[in-house]
């Protein structure tokens, strides 16, 4: 049994989900706040003792860039404080499209990031649904790499829908899908698009049967939304009686919720590792909480207990 006191932070940018977690896990967040400069300078701060305590500090990634500086100062902070092991829990692990050199003389991002956490002081990382698998061997240190496909493979099934297809946006997504597919026993269609630029798609075209079909489109990240929308479109266009999309990581940057709400897309199940823009219209979307995943993870890593078989992957 575990025997080092357990305690929960959070960084600004991730209260609301940080609340909801440690709710789930059945206590209160600790005593922590941040000091604000005028000129944008911050300092956050522990009001509590955490020397010798299992300390996990959660906060998404998201833009702006204070969400990872802030994340670091804490992780920073609780070293010094002699925090027996500090645990970083980002449901969002921003940057993560910088995974590789795509095109010269451009930075490895995610490695960047990777390295500041290290440096900071992070014993473990918790995430969900990285951009790419082998980000995780940018830590020496253990990566605990969560399936958002174990909170909305359920909630598919529940839905009971018919003549049910899953679809991957773009070829990158084709392993994502046919995970997706292969719990839910349905055939796959692998959209294959053509970039303009970064951010805009040129064209598309969809590879398996699509008429007749009720398709779910999985990936584990909307932004501009522009892929996801033209996917749902040129779908409907060749035949599908309905499209959904099922998407991790809900970033909505830009028109993004103009462009989902004047689409095709019947329906957007996401969930809260980002929270959704308010004054926006939201009619298309069904936000589920990792909440109590994130919290059943903590509760197995602190004690020591098996995680694998509570992943759809």
């Amino acid at each position: 049994m575990a025997i080092h006191k357990i305690k929960f932070f959070t960084g600004r940018g991730s209260r609301y989900l940080a609340e909801k977690i440690a709710a789930e896990y059945g206590t209160a967040l600790g005593d922590s706040d941040v000091l604000q400069f005028s000129d944008g300078e911050f300092q956050p701060a522990y009001n509590e003792s955490i020397r010798g305590c299992t300390v996990f500090i959660i906060q998404s990634t998201f833009p702006p860039s204070d969400n990872l500086m802030e994340l670091l100062m804490m992780i920073d902070a609780a070293r010094r404080a002699s925090a027996y092991h500090i645990i970083a829990v980002i449901p969002y692990f921003g940057w993560a499209r910088q995974d590789r050199k795509d095109r010269p003389r451009v930075p490895i991002t995610a490695r960047l990031a990777a390295n500041m956490l290290v440096a900071a002081g992070v014993d473990r990382i918790m995430t969900m649904d990285l951009h790419a698998d082998q980000i995780q061997g940018f830590f020496d240190q253990p990566v605990d790499a969560l399936y958002a496909s174990g909170i909305f493979v359920p909630y598919i099934k529940k839905l009971e829908i018919d003549n049910l297809s899953i679809a991957a946006p773009d070829m990158g997504g084709a392993k994502r899908a046919s995970a997706y597919a292969k719990h839910l026993g349905a055939p796959i269609i692998i959209s294959h698009k053509e970039r303009a630029k970064a951010n805009v798609v040129g064209s598309m075209t969809a590879i398996g049967e699509v008429e007749g079909r009720n398709i779910i489109i999985v990936d584990d990240m909307i932004d501009t939304a522009g892929t996801i929308c033209m996917a749902a479109d040129m779908l409907m266009q060749r035949g599908a009686k309905s499209v959904r999309a099922a998407i991790t990581h809900p970033v909505l940057s830009g028109k993004a919720y103009d462009r989902i709400n004047a689409s095709a897309l019947e329906q957007v199940i996401t969930t809260d590792t980002i929270p959704l823009k308010q004054g926006e219209d939201l009619h298309k979307f069904k936000v589920l909480s990792v909440a109590p995943m994130f919290a059943d993870v903590i509760e197995r890593v602190h004690n020591y207990k098996s995680i694998s078989s509570i992943f759809y992957k």
